[in-house]
């Protein structure tokens, strides 16, 4: 299980509070008494928090692992994409074997069950003047296209000549279920944004007018609220990090 984020732990404490207060109002304003007012409403909050923690642990795993599937899938297209198309053939064909299903490599043909594979993994969506020139290359013979992804018109054309396409998502699933994704993978390990330049990104100077605007719409609404001080708090917060970012905050070269 993934740690909370100080977002969550600030989250959970939000909504424990909440409930906590307006529990302990009602059950006041029904005369219950000052000390089982008190207990209950700390009974429902303290359900409220494992509530609140139980979903957004299960909310940030799976967060996560979507995150972590779309890198796998983006980095794999971009290998297939970088590497050379003889490679591309050969690890393709790993992978369909691997599947159970019946294909071979001859030469420069791919071909499963009589039906040649193509691919044309590209950065770009494959056009309809693309799938056109394979049309006019392949004639007649079955042919299924093997790529990242098309555009609205080349999927409707090869759809109008009853050609095979097997697109980015399809590429990866297959791949992933039968274990072969290719190691190690052309800029498999893309460098990440490092904690400081996160912070420098921040809290740059552009970033002083987004910080003025929230805080002045923070204090403008504790003018139209029953509890006001949440609002004229992190608002004079917003206001004086503003001032603060604007003055000796980071530009955008550093």
């Amino acid at each position: 299980m993934k740690r909370f984020t100080l977002a969550d732990v600030l989250d959970v404490l939000f909504y424990t509070l909440s409930v906590c207060f307006v529990a302990f109002g009602i059950l006041r304003y029904f005369r219950l008494n000052v000390w089982l007012s008190l207990l209950f409403s700390l009974l429902f909050a303290a359900a409220t928090c494992v509530g609140t923690g139980l979903l957004l642990s299960s909310s940030r795993r799976k967060k996560v692992q979507g995150k972590r599937e779309k890198e796998d899938r983006d980095s794999l297209l971009l290998h297939l994409a970088l590497e050379k198309e003889e490679r591309v053939r050969a690890e393709l064909l790993t992978a369909l074997l691997a599947d159970g299903r019946t294909a071979n490599l001859k030469g420069d043909v791919l071909e499963e069950n009589g039906t040649l594979l193509v691919p044309l993994f590209t950065m770009e969506p494959l056009s309809a003047d693309t799938v056109a020139r394979l049309l006019k290359t392949y004639e007649s013979t079955p042919f299924t296209v093997v790529c990242n992804s098309v555009t609205a018109e080349a999927e409707k054309l090869l759809f109008r000549f009853e050609k095979g396409l097997l697109q980015g998502d399809e590429v990866y699933t297959l791949f992933a279920r039968t274990n072969t994704t290719p190691h190690p993978l052309i800029c498999g390990q893309l460098p990440r944004r490092s904690l400081r330049a996160n912070i420098r990104r921040s809290f740059s100077k552009k970033n002083a007018r987004p910080f003025f605007v929230s805080g002045l719409v923070l204090l403008t609404m504790s003018l139209f609220t029953i509890f006001p001080l949440y609002y004229l708090i992190s608002g004079c917060v917003l206001l004086v990090t503003a001032v603060l970012v604007r003055a000796v905050g980071f530009t955008e070269a550093g």
